[in-house]
């Protein structure tokens, strides 16, 4: 079978409703907005394909006008997808391409037209790929394998509408919308069918590493407060305390809810897990750059950092007390006060374990709830424990 225009056009429209059925099962399961627009840009591809082989049998508005201006939507699509994507926001300046695109009705049908039309979508095309190949750069973060095809074929897909849209209007070559004819719009036709087939596959790819990456982050998340949880704190604290030295002490904060039995009792457990949750909260706000904080289980959680003083580790717990005993009284209120007991120890070199600082750790805490509780307990470096 000859690959003529009708032939290579029903192969796109069959490779573009693939890719855009695909993307639309993989967007149902993992519900990431980026691969239904993609679908869509597939979709409209397909659309736009169909009606393109209308105009051999003289439908020319529809095959020609609405087929090559959904050819700009479908790339509108995509560069909405990896805006989504990369979590950037698009300009409003970007809806002026369909603007000009309504305007081009209004061109004349001279014996150059079919030039300056062709030219004018390549070029809106070849802007908005370029600026989606743009958008995936690593910005300073490594790319997964999918993420950088997908840039690289978006570039490259660029680079040849930017050729065609010189092309379209510089060469002397026969040009014929209407008929399909031409050394251009051959070429396009295949670099269009082929390029729906890489671009799907590079989505595909991209896609499977971000949710690959979410499962990850999941697995080494506590699923109510989302803080690290035991395991992942495990792996992530070796590197944390080796960091350690007289001149840059790490230090562990350990802390438990005082009375928190009387909430889950009076509140019922919904209202304790909310306590849970805003504790959380509180943690991730104060929590100093390069901290690491963690759930160890029940109404339990940790801090382990370095670089801070003694007097700055004492106001960072008793901030977290204050302002967790007022979430508590506004929220929660209970016969015996809702607070904070916290225990902490500081290392000037690596402990042999995390389990064996945190059993330190314990020690101070079990000291705090023995003086009273709601207060911190903190045994400095070389030093005895004292109260504040």
């Amino acid at each position: 079978m000859a690959l003529d225009p009708s032939t290579i056009l029903i192969l796109s429209i069959a490779l573009a409703t693939a890719a855009a059925l695909y993307l639309a099962v993989e967007w149902g399961s993992v519900r990431e907005r980026s691969l239904l627009l993609w679908s869509s840009g597939f979709a409209i591809i397909a659309v736009g394909s169909f009606l393109a082989l209308l105009r051999s049998r003289g439908y020319l508005v529809v095959g020609i006008w609405f087929a090559n201006g959904l050819l700009i939507a479908a790339h509108g699509m995509f560069l909405a997808g990896v805006a989504r994507f990369t979590g950037t926001r698009l300009s409003r300046a970007w809806w002026l391409i369909a603007a000009l695109w309504l305007l081009m009705l209004l061109l004349p049908n001279q014996v150059w037209w079919s030039r300056v039309m062709l030219g004018t979508q390549s070029l809106l095309i070849a802007l908005m790929t370029l600026r989606a190949s743009f958008l995936l750069r690593p910005h300073g973060v490594s790319l997964s394998v999918g993420a950088v095809q997908l840039r690289y074929v978006l570039l490259l897909h660029g680079l040849f509408y930017f050729a065609k849209a010189i092309s379209a209007v510089t060469l002397d070559a026969l040009l014929d919308l209407a008929a399909f004819r031409g050394v251009v719009i051959q070429v396009s036709l295949v670099e269009g069918a082929m390029a729906i087939m890489l671009i799907a596959l590079s989505m595909t790819g991209t896609e499977r590493h971000r949710r690959e990456e979410r499962i990850a982050q999941l697995a080494a998340r506590d699923p109510l407060t989302a803080l690290l949880n035991r395991r992942a704190l495990d792996r992530r604290a070796p590197g944390l305390m080796a960091q350690a030295s007289p001149a840059n002490p790490g230090a562990l904060l350990l802390i438990d809810i005082d009375n928190f039995k009387q909430v889950n009792d009076l509140h019922g457990h919904i209202a304790g897990d909310k306590l849970l949750v805003a504790l959380s909260e509180i943690i991730r706000e104060a929590l100093p750059p390069g901290a690491l904080a963690a759930r160890l289980g029940g109404d339990e959680f940790l801090i382990l950092l370095h670089g801070l003083a003694i007097d700055d580790l004492r106001q960072l717990g008793d901030g977290l007390r204050q302002s967790f005993a007022q979430v508590a009284h506004q929220s929660f209120p209970t016969p015996d006060a809702v607070s904070l007991s916290v225990g902490g120890t500081l290392f000037e070199e690596a402990p042999a374990d995390l389990a064996t600082l945190i059993a330190r750790g314990d020690a101070a805490l079990y000291d705090s709830k023995r003086a009273g509780r709601n207060r911190m307990m903190m045994t400095p470096a070389n030093a005895a424990r004292s109260p504040s």
